[in-house]
C-alpha cells in the first residue's frame, strides 16, 4: 500500500507541474530566436516531492560548465569538505653540511590548487630541514595519474589558452601564466603576473583612444616555443579606459612551468642547483624528507565553481578515481566513481555521459529533471552548505556578477553557468519572496544559445516571485 501511495502522491505531484514555460521566458525565447523545443527547464521547492516546472526536462543535453555541479557535488560526499591533497618530497642520497649528493624527488598527488605560493612554502620548508644544495637532479614523480591522463586534442582552435590545459598529478598554478595588460599616455604596458625567465614577452601593441570596448578582438597572440625558452607576441591596440585586463595562457608544459618554478623559487631562497629535469616514479631507495597538505576541499570547491575552472575540476575528477579504484586515475574511474555514488543514492541517470567532469566538452550529457534532483538530494545532504557555498552568489560574485542587478533576486540565488558555442545553461538554487527554496535548471542547446541569458533571467525573477 505504501508503494502504491508514493506512486500515486508523485503522479499527483507531476500533474500540477506546469507543462509550459512561464510567459516571461517564452517572450524571451522568442526574441532571442531560440525555439522552445532547443530548451529544457527544471524548478522544483527543496521542500516539495514533486517539480513545479518541468519542461523537455528529460531530454539528455549537453550541460557545459553546469557539469560541474555534479563532480563537485560527488567530490564533497565521497571525498568530504576536509579531503586535503598532499605534495611529498624524497631525497636520494645523503646530505651533509646541508648539501644532498642525490637528487630531489615532489612525488604529486593531484592538488588542483597547487600555486606558487605553496611551492616557496615547501621549498622553504625543505631548506628548513637541511636541504640548502642539491647535486643531482629534480625528479618530478606524476605516477598517481595514468600517463596521458586526460591528454587529449585541445577542446577548441585556442590551443594556447589556460583552459585547455590537460590535468597533471603535479600541477603548479595550472600552468597558467597571467598576462597584465595596461595603459597610460605613453604606452601600453604588459606583465607576467608570475614572472618566469624562461619566458619573454615581444610587446606590439598600440595606444588608441576611446573608450573599451570588445578588448580582446583588438588584439591578438602569437606564442613560439623553444627548448629552454618560449616568446609570446602581442599585437593590435589598447585604451587606457579598458583599466587592468587579464589573459590566462598555457605556453609550457606541466613539466617546464614546474621546473621553471622550482628553479625560480629555490634560487630566490638562496638555494643551489644546476641539475635537469626527470620524470619518473620514486626510487625505492628514496626517503621522504617532508610532506605538505593543501586546504581542505571545502575551500577548494568555491573556486571550482564560483569561477568555473575547467583544469581543477578535472583534476577533482581524477582525485576521485585515485581514492575510489587506486592509482595510476583515469577519467574513466572517476567517471564510474560517480555513477556508482549516485546509484548509491537511488539516481540512476542513464543518459548521464561524464567525459572530464568539467562541462568543457561536446560528450558530457545529462538532463535538467536528473540535474534538479541531484541538487534537491544535495539540499538535504550533509554537505549542502559548503555545496552551495561554492556556487557564485547572483548579482555578488563569480561568473554570475553582472547579472539581474537591479532585480529584487539580487543575492537571493546561488548558481552555476555553462557555455560552449551551442550550448548556454544555468543551474543551482534560489530564494522565492516568501523565504522558500527552489532549486532551478535550465539548458538550452541550439545555434543562438549565447542569447538564452535574458531568458534564464526571466525564470530567475519568476521563481524568486513565487508566492
Amino acid at each position: 500500500m505504501r508503494r502504491l501511495f508514493v506512486f500515486l502522491s508523485l503522479m499527483l505531484a507531476g500533474a500540477y507541474a506546469h507543462a509550459e514555460l512561464p510567459v516571461s521566458v517564452v517572450d524571451a525565447l522568442k526574441k532571442a530566436g531560440i525555439p522552445q523545443q532547443s530548451v529544457a527547464v527544471y524548478v522544483q521547492a527543496v521542500a516539495s516531492d514533486g517539480p513545479l516546472v518541468h519542461y523537455n526536462a528529460d531530454k539528455s543535453l549537453n550541460p557545459a560548465s553546469v557539469m560541474k555541479l555534479v563532480t563537485t557535488n560527488a567530490a564533497l560526499e565521497l571525498l568530504t569538505p576536509t579531503y586535503r591533497w598532499k605534495t611529498e618530497v624524497y631525497k636520494n642520497g645523503s646530505v651533509t653540511n646541508g648539501v644532498l649528493d642525490g637528487d630531489l624527488i615532489i612525488k604529486g598527488y593531484g592538488d588542483p590548487s597547487f600555486k606558487a605560493q605553496e611551492f616557496w612554502r615547501l621549498l622553504m620548508s625543505l631548506q628548513q630541514a637541511g636541504i640548502k644544495q642539491i647535486k643531482g637532479d629534480l625528479i618530478i614523480d606524476k605516477s598517481v595519474f595514468e600517463k596521458n591522463a586526460g591528454d587529449i586534442n585541445t577542446f577548441d582552435d585556442e590551443t594556447w589558452r589556460a583552459y585547455n590545459a590537460p590535468p597533471s598529478a603535479f600541477l603548479v598554478n595550472g600552468r597558467s601564466t597571467s598576462f597584465k595588460f595596461t595603459a597610460d599616455e605613453a604606452a601600453v604596458k604588459i606583465a607576467q603576473e608570475f614572472e618566469l625567465p624562461e619566458l619573454q614577452i615581444i610587446n606590439n601593441m598600440t595606444l588608441e583612444q576611446g573608450a573599451c570596448g570588445a578588448w580582446r578582438n583588438d588584439m591578438r597572440y602569437a606564442v613560439n616555443a623553444f627548448d629552454n625558452r618560449t616568446t609570446v607576441i602581442f599585437s593590435g591596440s589598447y585604451t587606457p579606459d579598458c583599466g587592468e585586463k587579464y589573459l590566462e595562457l598555457s605556453v609550457f608544459d606541466d613539466e617546464k612551468y614546474a621546473f621553471y618554478t622550482f628553479k625560480k623559487l629555490w634560487r630566490e631562497l638562496g638555494g643551489k642547483f644546476n641539475g635537469a629535469l626527470k620524470i619518473q616514479a620514486t626510487p625505492s631507495t628514496a626517503i621522504k624528507v617532508i610532506e605538505q597538505a593543501s586546504d581542505p576541499l571545502g575551500y577548494v570547491v568555491r573556486d571550482i565553481n564560483k569561477w568555473s575552472n575547467n583544469l581543477m575540476a578535472r583534476q577533482l575528477l581524477l582525485t576521485m578515481a585515485v581514492e575510489n579504484s587506486g592509482a595510476p586515475a583515469t577519467e574513466a574511474k572517476g567517471c564510474e566513481a560517480i555513477k556508482t555514488w549516485l546509484a548509491n543514492k537511488g539516481l540512476r541517470f542513464d543518459e548521464l555521459v561524464i567525459e572530464n567532469g568539467s562541462g568543457l566538452s561536446r560528450l558530457e550529457r545529462i538532463s535538467a529533471e536528473h540535474l534538479g534532483q541531484m541538487l534537491v538530494s544535495a539540499y538535504h545532504g550533509a554537505v549542502m552548505p559548503e555545496f552551495v557555498a561554492s556556487m557564485p552568489i547572483l548579482s555578488k560574485d563569480g561568473t554570475v556578477i553582472g547579472r539581474l542587478k537591479d532585480s529584487l533576486s539580487n543575492g537571493q540565488a546561488h548558481l552555476k553557468t555553462g557555455s560552449l558555442n551551442g550550448v548556454n545553461a544555468v543551474a543551482g538554487y534560489v530564494l522565492d519572496a516568501n523565504g522558500h527554496r527552489h532549486v532551478l535548471v535550465m539548458m538550452v542547446n541550439h545555434v543562438k544559445a549565447a542569447a538564452s541569458k535574458n531568458a534564464q533571467d526571466a525564470l530567475i525573477e519568476w521563481v524568486h516571485q513565487q508566492p
